[in-house]
């Protein structure tokens, strides 16, 4: 069993994330694990990600807040305890566009899929 308390859970930066903070749960530098990292984001209102597309699947859950997600064609409204898949080679963009913080679950694979 590998326990990481979610005060002590690793920060992270990526690119094209604005007036987010970014914490690990598990995974990479938050310890052991054969298949997943789980990520936990609090976006700030005004914050979000880049319209970005990467070569693996991402699933999202919105744990506070109203967060909007948009793949570059379709955008959606996520409140709290509704999730969405981003398949891969997707596009993605995340924004809080309301006056309160939202934090959102992120889980995605350790490792690219083969070519």
């Amino acid at each position: 069993m590998h326990v990481v308390r979610f005060t002590e859970a690793p920060s992270y930066d990526a690119p094209g994330h604005a007036l987010m903070a970014m914490v690990r749960l598990q995974g990479r530098e938050a310890g052991p694990a054969d298949t997943a990292w789980l990520g936990v984001s609090t976006i700030a209102p005004g914050g979000g990600t880049t319209l970005d597309a990467s070569g693996v699947e991402k699933l999202y859950v919105v744990l506070d807040g109203t967060v909007t997600v948009s793949n570059g064609q379709d955008k959606v409204r996520l409140q709290r305890w509704d999730s969405c898949r981003i398949a891969p080679g997707e596009g993605r963009q995340l924004s809080n566009d309301t006056g309160e913080p939202a934090s959102i679950l992120l889980v995605m694979p350790l490792q690219t899929p083969p070519a």
